[in-house]
């Protein structure tokens, strides 16, 4: 890596660290230790993902006027004031303030760093950027979380202060970072999206959407969130609670299985990555999903004994990591290339808005689905997990070669050959 992108992934590492100080008590913060009851601690989780929801339509158009490292900023300063606000918040409106202000920030951040990094690497690189934003993300997060969950005492409100407190200046650590950061131009590859040129002259969402393979991963961007992210801690805990009789400690055991296979895996599982069809890989995940949520499906419909119900329940936890880790060096990547140089920022803002969504639908639908109607929660979600691959497969149909499979362009040295004759240069691969 070059300097700016060990700056870039250091920042990334470090608000995650933060992340994982709260993330898992917001909830517990709110309702019981500030004593604001279940309802305002609903409220306040609803407003952290709205918050997203609003703001991420427009960040997109100023990553791409502005650059992504004022963004960046700017969003880091919100997520730290709205930490810091969270962590002293003692009634309804101040709680319900700083969530707007962490969720905000938190979702400007993701489309910005996403951008960052395109423009410090290049499509040879770009896969290895992205599995390393994710392994440090996850690393992050798991060591925020433990090291917060030493801390944290019900009794003590001050001991949750202190970890907004950790999380808030960790968000201006990673404001400092990204100011340091030198930024270089945007590459691309050449010619790999025929409609740049129109594109840009359109601009704007109405180019977006009329990208068709940048739709269709959108598509099936909304269905990945949909049956993984939006489940784990809403239908999938709720199922294994209700159904298997998981105890809820044993929840902890799975979130720490799922972390540790994506810690371990991740580059061993880029090293097969790299070297394949990306809508390949994108299509083997759903068959592995699809093998997760039967699992599931034994520990809590099997009949078998408690420790094997257990052991399938975790085991559930443990491949949805192993796709995890296919799919982050996959379609991060993917969005980047398809996405013309001028609005680089817009397809990065729009991807993380149909995850936003995704994250928003997946627990209001599987959440009560998982809690009483369980032979169809699993049939449903098998099913999702199935139509995963039949939506990569038939994105493969849209993409140029270089899109669905980057290692092609190294495999082929492109010299600019000068002909007078015709007034300019043609590109012939040799």
């Amino acid at each position: 890596m070059g300097a700016a992108m060990r700056r870039i992934q250091a920042g990334n590492v470090l608000s995650a660290f933060g992340l994982g100080f709260t993330v898992p008590y917001l909830y517990v913060y709110v309702a019981q230790v500030r004593d604001l009851g279940a309802s305002t601690a609903g409220a306040v989780l609803a407003v952290f993902a709205m918050a997203a929801l609003v703001v991420l339509p427009f960040t997109g158009r100023v990553i791409d006027r502005r650059g992504p490292l004022p963004v960046v900023v700017v969003a880091s300063v919100l997520a730290s004031a709205g930490a810091l606000s969270m962590g002293l918040s003692g009634s309804v409106p101040m709680a319900v303030l700083s969530a707007a202000l962490l969720g905000a920030g938190t979702a400007v951040m993701q489309p910005a760093l996403a951008t960052m990094i395109v423009w410090c690497s290049s499509p040879a690189t770009r896969t290895r950027a992205f599995a390393m934003q994710f392994f440090l993300q996850n690393l992050g997060l798991g060591v925020g979380g433990l090291i917060g969950g030493q801390i944290v005492d019900e009794s003590r409100p001050g001991s949750f202060t202190l970890l907004f407190a950790i999380e808030a200046a960790m968000f201006v650590v990673l404001a400092g970072i990204a100011a340091t950061v030198r930024m270089p131009g945007c590459p691309a590859i050449p010619d790999a999206m025929p409609e740049n040129t129109e594109a840009k002259a359109r601009g704007g969402l109405r180019a977006l959407l009329g990208h068709r393979a940048m739709v269709q991963l959108c598509v099936l961007g909304f269905v990945l969130f949909f049956a993984c992210y939006g489940q784990f801690e809403s239908g999938l805990a709720a199922y294994g609670t209700e159904a298997a009789g998981i105890d809820p400690a044993t929840l902890g055991f799975a979130l720490a299985a799922n972390t540790a296979v994506i810690v371990v895996a991740q580059f061993v599982v880029l090293r097969f990555v790299e070297r394949r069809r990306r809508t390949g890989v994108i299509a083997a995940v759903g068959l592995i999903w699809a093998v997760a949520w039967l699992f599931a499906g034994y520990a809590g419909l099997g009949h078998g004994s408690q420790a094997m119900a257990t052991a399938a329940f975790i085991s559930t936890y443990a491949l949805f990591g192993l796709g995890e880790a296919m799919l982050s060096p996959t379609v991060a990547p993917l969005v980047a290339d398809l996405a013309p140089e001028s609005m680089v920022g817009q397809y990065n803002s729009a991807f993380a808005l149909v995850k936003q969504l995704a994250l928003a639908v997946g627990p209001a639908v599987g959440g009560p689905m998982g809690a009483s109607l369980h032979g169809p929660y699993i049939v449903t979600f098998v099913l999702f997990s199935l139509g995963i691959t039949a939506l990569a497969l038939r994105l493969g149909k849209r993409l140029t070669p270089v899109q669905d499979q980057p290692s092609l362009a190294s495999r082929s040295r492109v010299v600019a050959k000068h002909q007078p004759e015709q007034g300019g240069l043609v590109e012939a691969a040799a």
